[in-house]
């Protein structure tokens, strides 16, 4: 009777339960890492094949970097440096696979609930990219059901493999205490509390033969390799896009002669004359793929030129639009222009300085016949990104391009391809739109770019600044040798008159200025020293064209431009 009424009790408390097998914490944790890495892994797949487009990944960290209050940008680049965007995708991710791990736990005993996460997310990518310049709704939503559809397969399919193992055998898992002998429970297993059903609700147990747990860890090495493989998929597809192709395929007509060849036996002067060719000096032009690169873009934006026009509206007489080809027939301008970004330090290297070829602006301008009042040139990028400033540096006869060619070559991707802004004396932030679409004739009131609401200048021209590259920091040299001490200076639109260097608190002596390529370029300058005994602080200062001395006071880039002099510590040594 005891024993009968035991039975009973075990099998009516577990008829109360669904059916089949919850699988262990490791397992679950494990299951949902690699459902959300499919999840993503298939959405980056599917964007690739789209366009390419921004993925789930990229489309949720732009939002993060578009909409993060100026602190947190500035916290992550103080941390990160130039690696704040990969650090930022890279954040993106571990948070997905721990929300994944988070959702697999879930999984064991509220499977919907956990199912219900992943459609949760898959609407936050979706609305993601919808809002994003490159991507939008459609494009959003095909992407977000095919990365939302993998998660949940995945998620599904993985504890089914422990559970076709388990029902083929007809082995079940013990819960609970085992019935003491005695207690009638040695005709039959006991039956399980069981989860049935969804998503996680499968597990092996501690006696379970360890055949269901290789077939179920064989599984997941599958699914994750998959994912792998998806995902290094979608970064060679979107290396191999139309835009690439139809780069490789731009040939430039020739150009006037004598102002290429001019610059072109400048460049080869530079190069061996003797400030020029002394080592450690950056070249007078700085090769493309050694260009500093700045931008908001977490992905560069791959523009196919076939479809891409550039349009100047706003407050002008009548709206224009410009093909690739418009541009391409009309590139006649080479000009060699030094561009700086304001977040370079002083002595810093975020400043660079190449041969552009492009359209005069205010030719494309005067055509579209700017009218009065019109005091601010706002310009915007395929993916979104804005800037501007005043009209009347499109006037000044500085050098202002819409370029399509670097160095002779057609512009790189990741340098603004089919097209983008060159604006000789302004930095990036307010001038270098790449992946340029359009120019809107505004006034200086009516608009704010990208980075004016977030606490940088609505000005700005670039500072009289130089560096000292050659001897590098703490670098020990020996006492009665010459001693290069050789850098760049530069201060585009002005120029840069004359350049000194003093070594402690001595006199200041002037440079040997190299070749020169004009007054948007960098120079190129070079002072010999002795080196005596004991540790030196090498300073650097110029002069620009308008007779304005670089000044000494330090300040920081933010909010228009870091300044002061440029400083070396150097030690001479028997």
């Amino acid at each position: 009777m005891g024993t009968t009424q035991a039975q009973d009790d075990i099998e009516t408390a577990d008829d109360r339960r669904p059916r089949g097998h919850v699988i262990d914490r490791p397992a679950a944790a494990l299951t949902g890492i690699l459902a959300a890495g499919g999840a993503l892994a298939a959405g980056e797949f599917a964007a690739s094949l789209a366009a390419p487009r921004p993925g789930p990944v990229v489309a949720v960290a732009n939002r993060v970097v578009d909409e993060a209050p100026n602190w947190f940008v500035e916290f992550g680049k103080s941390v990160f440096g130039l690696n704040d965007k990969p650090a930022l995708i890279v954040g993106t991710i571990l948070i997905s696979l721990v929300l994944g791990a988070v959702f697999g736990l879930v999984a064991r005993t509220r499977p919907a609930l956990a199912s219900l996460g992943f459609v949760v997310f898959g609407l936050i990518g979706l609305v993601s990219m919808g809002v994003d310049a490159q991507s939008g709704w459609f494009a959003g939503l095909l992407i977000s059901v095919v990365a939302v559809g993998a998660g949940l397969a995945i998620l599904r399919f993985l504890p089914a493999t422990l559970r076709s193992h388990q029902a083929a055998t007809g082995l079940r898992s013990p819960v609970g205490t085992p019935l003491a002998p005695g207690q009638g429970a040695t005709t039959a297993p006991p039956r399980t509390a069981t989860t049935a059903g969804a998503p996680g609700a499968v597990t092996a147990s501690p006696t379970d033969p360890p055949v269901s747990r290789r077939r179920f860890l064989g599984w997941a090495g599958v699914v994750g390799a998959g994912g792998a493989v998806a995902a290094v998929s979608s970064r060679e597809l979107q290396a191999r896009s139309s835009a690439s192709q139809a780069r490789d395929a731009v040939e430039f007509t020739a150009v006037a002669e004598g102002a290429s060849a001019e610059i072109e036996q400048t460049v080869a002067a530079a190069a061996t004359d003797v400030v020029g060719s002394t080592d450690g000096i950056t070249p007078l032009i700085v090769p493309s793929d050694e260009f500093y690169l700045i931008d908001t873009a977490l992905i560069k934006p791959q523009v196919d030129p076939a479809s891409w026009s550039m349009t100047i509206n706003g407050m002008v007489e009548r709206e224009v639009t410009y093909t690739y080809d418009d541009l391409l027939e009309r590139a006649e301008t080479i000009a060699p222009v030094t561009l700086s970004c304001v977040s370079n330090e002083v002595g810093g290297d975020l400043v660079g300085n190449a041969i552009w070829r492009g359209v005069p602006l205010v030719d494309l301008l005067d055509e579209a016949g700017v009218q009065p009042g019109a005091t601010q040139i706002a310009s915007r990028s395929v993916d979104g990104w804005t800037c501007g400033f005043p009209t009347e540096a499109a006037y000044d006869g500085r050098t202002a391009l819409v370029a399509v060619g670097m160095n002779g070559e057609p512009l790189p991707i990741r340098h603004g391809f089919p097209a983008r802004l060159v604006v000789s004396g302004l930095y990036g932030y307010v001038s270098a739109t790449k992946w340029l679409e359009e120019i809107t004739l505004t006034t200086l009131e009516d608009f704010d770019g990208y980075w004016i609401p977030r606490g940088w200048s609505k000005f700005g021209p670039v500072k009289t600044q130089s560096r000292i590259d050659t001897p590098n920091k703490n670098e020990r040299v020996e006492v009665g040798s010459t001693v290069p001490i050789a850098g760049v200076a530069w201060a585009p639109h002005r120029g840069v008159e004359r350049v000194e260097v003093r070594v402690d608190d001595g006199e200041w002596m002037e440079a040997q200025l190299g070749e020169s390529l004009g007054p948007d370029s960098w120079i190129q300058w070079l002072v010999p020293w002795v080196a005596t005994e004991g540790p030196h602080i090498l300073q650097v200062r110029a002069t620009d064209g308008l007779g304005n001395v670089q000044t000494d006071v330090p300040a920081p880039p933010a909010p228009d431009g870091a300044q002061g002099w440029h400083q070396v510590q150097i030690e001479g040594v028997v």
